[in-house]
C-alpha cells in the first residue's frame, strides 16, 4: 500500500473492526496452510513498533505464528517508520530475520526510489535475500489517459527487465492509480494487458473488494499473472475490514482461484490484533 492509503486503511480497521480469538504467544501450529505455503504477514501495520525495535517486532510476529515476512523499503518508506531498517546492512537484516525463524523474500519499494536508483535498490534486495520487489502503485495521474497508462507501463516493463537480469521478479500491487479508469476501462485491467507477463507479476490487494475488485475473478481471468496477494477479511453487510475467516468472503474459493492465478505467497495485512485473529482460521483452511 502507499503511505497515505495505508494510514486511512489501518485507521478504519482499528476503529471499526472487532477483534476476537487472539493467539497466545506460543509456538506456531505447523499444520498445513492454504496453498501449502507458509503463513505470511506484511510489516506495514506494525511500522510504529518497527521504528522502535525491529528485531523485537519480528520475534513477536514469529511468536504469533507468521513464518514469512514482507518488508517495506527503508528508503521509499523512511517517513512511515521503516527508516529504522537503514541502520542495518542487507546482510544484517537477513540474519535478524533468520534468527527469528522467519523467511523474507518480498518487500515493497516506492516507484520513485526505483526511478532514482534501481540498481542500488536491487543490490540491497539481493543482500537481504529478496526474490520479489513490489511497488504499491505506478503513481500515474488520478484521471489517466491511455497515453498515461502506456507511458507508465513502458517504464515499468524496463524496470522489470533490469530486475530480471538480477534474478528478481518485479511486481505491482493495486492502489490508487491502478484503481482508476482510462478510456472506459479499469486502469488495472489495461496494465494487465500492457505489462510483460515475464517481467512483471501482480500482487492482489483483497480489500479492493470494497471498490469492486474481486480476487477470485481476477485470478481466474488472468491465469499465471499473479505471484502474491495481501489478505484481509471483509463484510459485505457492514462494508468493514474483518479478520480473515470472519465476514463474507469465500476464502476456499479465493485460495483455489489463487492457484490458477499463479500465487506463490500471501501476506495478511491488517492491524496486529486482527492479523493475529486471522491465524487460527488460515491454519485450519484446506483447499
Amino acid at each position: 500500500m502507499s503511505a497515505t492509503t495505508r494510514r486511512e486503511f489501518l485507521k478504519s480497521t482499528a476503529k471499526h473492526a472487532a477483534v476476537v480469538g487472539l493467539l497466545s504467544a506460543g509456538a506456531p501450529d505447523l499444520r498445513a496452510n492454504p496453498l501449502g505455503l507458509p503463513l505470511g504477514c506484511q510489516t506495514w501495520p506494525v511500522r510504529q513498533m518497527i521504528a522502535k525495535d525491529f528485531p523485537g517486532t519480528i520475534k513477536q510476529l514469529a511468536a504469533a505464528g507468521f513464518q514469512n515476512i514482507e518488508l517495506c523499503s527503508p528508503v521509499g518508506y523512511a517517513d512511515s517508520g521503516f527508516a529504522e531498517l537503514a541502520k542495518y546492512s542487507g546482510t544484517e537484516l537477513r540474519k535478524i530475520l533468520s534468527d527469528a525463524g522467519v523467511t523474507c523474500i518480498s518487500s515493497h519499494f516506492g516507484i520513485d526510489e526505483l526511478r532514482k536508483d534501481q540498481p542500488g535498490r536491487i543490490a540491497w534486495a539481493k543482500d537481504v535475500g529478496l526474490t520479489q520487489m513490489i511497488v504499491p502503485s505506478l503513481d500515474g495521474p488520478k484521471n489517466p489517459t491511455m497515453d498515461d497508462v502506456k507511458r507508465v507501463a513502458d517504464e515499468y516493463n524496463k524496470m522489470g527487465e533490469l530486475a530480471a537480469e538480477a534474478s528478481i521478479q518485479q511486481g505491482l500491487h493495486n492502489e490508487d492509480f491502478e484503481c482508476s479508469t482510462a478510456n472506459g476501462k479499469r486502469t488495472y485491467d489495461l496494465l494487465l494487458e500492457l505489462l510483460d507477463p515475464k517481467l512483471v507479476k501482480f500482487q492482489f490487494q483483497v480489500s479492493t473488494i470494497a471498490q469492486g475488485f474481486d480476487a477470485a475473478e481476477y485470478f481466474t481471468k488472468y491465469p499465471g499473472r499473479f505471484f502474491s496477494m495481501h489478505v484481509q477479511g471483509w463484510s459485505a453487510q457492514t462494508k468493514k475490514i474483518m479478520p480473515v475467516g470472519q465476514g463474507t468472503l469465500d476464502w476456499k474459493k479465493i485460495f483455489t482461484a489463487a492457484k490458477t492465478g499463479g500465487v506463490k505467497n500471501y501476506f495478511v495485512e491488517m492491524n496486529l490484533d486482527m492479523m493475529k485473529a486471522s491465524v487460527p482460521y488460515l491454519r485450519a483452511l484446506q483447499v
